[in-house]
């Protein structure tokens, strides 16, 4: 049987969705009230901790179930995302880095695998929740060597999904240091580090029980031994692209989730009314194929990503390239159409689906935010893919 977005392709996928199916009914029964709140239902994830799903990404050897393919979080998120997609956004948070560290633990340097093994193992225990912080707000968040032998990270990171519960925070940062090429490295800091504050200022239109608060980090000491180090500032490599793939690319079921909701919100009143026009008919069937497509386009993507991955037998750049493409032609097509689907489901329904007490004015605000997810929001995912069939 071929891969399907509605399904887990491994036994351990199939795992995370038996945890995580006990959740769907209480977090849609509270989806309205934390959307209007703007709150992230902290009792829920304080449950996963104890159940194990916030290791689900974690390797078996270290205490966690083990999920290892991208597909299977994105089919995970997807059936979340119905309930709740701010709570699926927030714990793509901790799946994705669960997947990147695991990485690290593998092939990583030998600073890198003892920092990313026991992140992975607390993160099995229940004991860590990390967030990964990458966009800067007004000026570029940098990290310096000080006096001590320590880093000092300064700067202000916003929309960083789960930060009001998190434990550890993975930073995007240029590292300058005195008499060197400035670099691009991933500090772990944990929570209550000297110098970090996390803010309670989270007011988004959208996505708003997923706690997408700011940080700010002044002066805020690093010990060595907490930083990952990537690659240089002006030679950016191509090779980059397959960690930036494995960080992202599930947030794609998320989306699929909020436009498949929709359609079932549209479809039950059209049931409820016992009766439907040509134009609503015809609505309908387009939704139905928008999301068929949807489903095929993300479920490929997802297949290469997963297929390259694992090969590291060929060139680097070329292995980031043909992981970051697919990817791109998914998410485009997810950001235009997933925003299509809800917007006919609203016409169908009518005019109800307009007040801010219908579960369908929550689902377009929600999957509006996917156009403004990295990598790529629209222009750059445009530079991006122009330039690949031009160079």
């Amino acid at each position: 049987m071929s891969a399907d977005l509605r399904t887990p392709v491994s036994a351990e996928g199939r795992r995370l969705l038996e945890l995580l199916r006990p959740y769907l009914p209480i977090l849609e029964a509270e989806a309205a009230a934390n959307d209007r709140a703007a709150t992230l239902p902290a009792h829920v994830f304080a449950r996963m901790r104890k159940d194990g799903i916030m290791g689900a990404t974690v390797p078996g050897e270290l205490g966690g179930v083990g999920v290892t393919r991208m597909h299977d979080v994105a089919v995970a998120l997807r059936e979340l995302a119905q309930a709740d997609a701010g709570v699926a956004l927030a714990l793509h948070m901790q799946l994705s880095r669960g997947l990147t560290m695991t990485y690290e633990w593998k092939h990583g340097a030998p600073n890198a695998r003892r920092l990313a093994g026991d992140m992975l193992r607390q993160m099995a225990a229940g004991e860590a929740v990390l967030c990964g912080a990458v966009k800067d707000t007004k000026q570029v968040t940098t990290l310096t060597r000080a006096d001590d032998g320590t880093y000092r990270l300064t700067g202000r990171k916003t929309l960083v999904s789960m930060a009001q519960i998190a434990t550890h925070f993975v930073i995007s940062a240029q590292l300058h240091e005195k008499g060197r090429p400035v670099r691009l490295a991933a500090p772990v800091v944990p929570r209550h580090s000297p110098g970090m504050t996390v803010e309670d200022n989270w007011d988004g239109m959208g996505m708003r029980s997923s706690g997408s608060v700011d940080i700010v980090f002044r002066d805020c000491p690093v010990p060595e031994e907490n930083v990952l180090p990537r690659g240089l500032l002006d030679e950016p490599s191509d090779a980059a692209l397959a960690g930036q793939t494995v960080s992202s690319i599930t947030m794609l079921g998320i989306y699929v989730g909020l436009a498949e909701a929709a359609r079932d919100l549209a479809v039950a009143a059209v049931r409820r009314r016992g009766q439907a026009q040509a134009g609503v008919r015809t609505l309908l069937a387009e939704v139905d194929a928008r999301l068929y497509a949807l489903r095929c386009a993300v479920t490929d993507a997802l297949g290469e990503a997963d297929r390259l991955a694992e090969d590291h037998s060929g060139d680097p750049g070329e292995r980031g390239r043909a992981m970051m493409t697919p990817f791109q032609y998914a998410k485009l097509l997810v950001n235009q159409h997933a925003v299509a689907v809800v917007d006919d489901c609203m016409t169908v329904v009518g005019g109800a689906a307009y007040t801010g007490s219908h579960p369908l004015s929550r689902l377009y605000r929600d999957v509006r935010a996917g156009g403004f997810m990295h990598p790529y929001n629209h222009a750059d995912a445009v530079d991006y893919l122009s330039g690949q069939a031009l160079r």
